[in-house]
């Protein structure tokens, strides 16, 4: 599969928050923790848990900077 993401990070799952449609993924990547929302049926179709390795790509447009 071809993708346009440039910015891949290699994370660890840690947990996994899901809700009616979509489900809020917590990431652990070199001591940062990400956060993704994807749907429920994404969930399911990586079948993703805890402790999986995953890369969590960042697109520029889809990003958000808090302090």
């Amino acid at each position: 599969m071809k993708i346009s993401g440039r910015n891949k990070l290699e994370a660890t799952v840690k947990e996994i928050v899901k809700g009616t449609v979509m489900a809020k993924i917590v990431m652990d990547y070199k001591g940062t923790e990400l956060v993704a929302a994807i749907t429920i049926d994404s969930v399911a179709d990586l079948d993703l848990v805890p402790g999986d390795k995953v890369t969590a790509l960042v697109k520029a447009t889809e990003m958000e900077v808090l302090k």
